[in-house]
Order: structure tokens, then C-alpha cells, then sequence
């Protein structure tokens, strides 16, 4: 006959410690005097997959609001995100969603 395993002592997070998972980043795009609305309407399409409607919609966000959140996730995803937007030509950048 062995001898039983000893016990092993788990590490367990202390009551204060924040397990939560990280919250979603975003990326947002800024209105710009440059760029025409049919041009971010064919971005958002483009790059997003977004239909006609929701790219238009996001479009008239940015030129009312200034601005729109276009996409969300981690931040790695959002930093992609924001890098191929550099690329068409667009002011985008992203931020910690709160």
C-alpha cells in the first residue's frame, strides 16, 4: 500500500482583486473635412462588412456627431481595426470602452 498524495495548496485571487474580464476596446472614427460621406459609407462596407444601411448609418453619425464607434473587441482586434482605417484614409482611433 502508498501513501496518500499530500495535499496541494491552491493559489486562490485575494477578495479585492479584480477577476472581472477585461472590458471590450473600440475603435472610433472622427469626422474629418476630407474624406466624402459615400467614401466612409464604402469604408465601413468594405472593411466591416456592414450593409448599405448600417455603413450609412455610422457615416451620418460621424458627420452629425463627429463621431462613431465602428467596431469592438479586444485590443489587439481594435488596433487592427484602426490601423487598416489609417489606410483608407480615415481619422480613427480606439479606447478602452467604459
Amino acid at each position: 500500500m502508498g501513501t496518500a498524495p499530500a495535499p496541494v495548496e491552491l493559489e486562490r485571487p485575494e477578495a479585492d482583486e479584480d477577476v472581472r474580464p477585461d472590458k471590450p476596446w473600440v475603435t472610433i472614427v472622427w469626422n474629418d473635412p476630407v474624406n466624402l460621406m459615400s467614401y466612409v459609407t464604402y469604408v465601413f462596407q468594405t472593411v466591416f462588412g456592414y450593409s448599405r444601411a448600417k455603413a450609412h448609418k455610422l457615416m451620418m453619425d460621424v458627420h452629425h456627431k463627429g463621431r462613431a464607434v465602428v467596431s469592438s473587441g479586444s485590443r489587439e482586434e481594435m488596433e487592427r481595426d484602426v490601423s487598416v482605417l489609417h489606410t483608407y484614409g480615415l481619422w480613427a482611433t480606439l479606447k478602452h470602452d467604459e
